[in-house]
């Protein structure tokens, strides 16, 4: 048995099963209509092994087929086009016969900015002008509100996909919902604004969404729609780094100072509504 993931969720995989025990405050009917979701979207999302969750020691936990993930140590390696293929097709899902709450990927800055409460002594002042972006964001941007009526996955990155019996499928359905498709492509766009993810794999990953018909960004101007949602992950990516930081009593490494840079520079673009371009 390997402990994969021990956070708010705790992720266990024995032999050919993953095991996923949710959070203590999971909505049940929630998580049971993602589940759904999943088994009724074959090649697009990994089907659970059953479609309702058990509870165990007072938590919901769900069983998964277990899958190979992404080598994180050799990004060019990486599935870029075959993971934007995937998202394209999820973008093109109505929601309307799924009966899914809303996506949760606008909810999570707002939690991870959360977590900053009681950080003093060398982490005030980065959590201060964390919380100083977050504020700058426009109103609304991070309200989980009605869908907007397309199926999106809520908190994509590359470690959400897994290879199983021969195809890249996405995994963790923990805030699929209706909502906002530019969401899905926020993290590795506000990598890319923040200068973590090289132009070439940006470009590979944009063009092979846009090549599969992805709907949430324009051929001519993707970040007309990706500008809200990339500053709004630079800020939780910070929030999150800055909070992990401060429980281990560490300094920042040199990739959470330059997240909280990045802050600096959300709010100094924020009047103009400036952009989130590459530095």
């Amino acid at each position: 048995m390997t402990v994969l993931k021990d956070t708010r969720v705790t992720v266990v995989r024995a032999g050919d099963v993953v095991v996923k025990a949710h959070p203590e405050d999971t909505d049940e009917a929630a998580l049971t209509a993602r589940l759904r979701a999943a088994a009724e979207l074959p090649g697009v999302l990994l089907p659970p092994l059953a479609v309702r969750a058990q509870r165990v020691a007072g938590r919901l936990v769900t069983l998964w087929p277990a899958g190979e993930p992404v080598d994180p140590s050799d990004p060019y390696a990486a599935p870029w086009e075959a993971a934007a293929v995937l998202l394209a097709r999820l973008h093109d899902v109505p929601t309307g016969g799924l009966a899914l709450p809303p996506a949760g990927g606008p909810a999570r800055p707002a939690r991870a900015v959360a977590l900053l409460d009681g950080l003093d002594g060398a982490y005030a002042a980065p959590a201060g002008v964390i919380r100083e972006a977050f504020h700058s964001l426009p109103p609304g941007a991070t309200v989980t509100g009605p869908g907007a009526g397309r199926l999106t996955h809520g908190d994509w990155h590359l470690g959400q996909i897994v290879r199983y019996d021969g195809e890249w499928l996405l995994i963790d359905v923990d805030d699929l919902g209706a909502g906002t498709p530019a969401w899905d492509l926020a993290r590795p766009a506000a990598w890319f604004a923040t200068g973590f993810l090289s132009p070439d794999l940006w470009e590979r990953f944009l063009a092979a969404y846009l090549g599969a018909g992805g709907s949430a960004v324009p051929h001519g101007d993707p970040w007309r729609e990706l500008d809200v949602p990339a500053r709004a992950l630079t800020v939780q990516l910070a929030a999150t780094a800055v909070a992990a930081a401060g429980a281990e009593g560490r300094p920042l490494d040199d990739v959470e100072q330059a997240l909280v840079s990045s802050c600096g520079r959300i709010i100094r673009t924020a009047p103009q509504r400036g952009r989130v371009r590459p530095v």
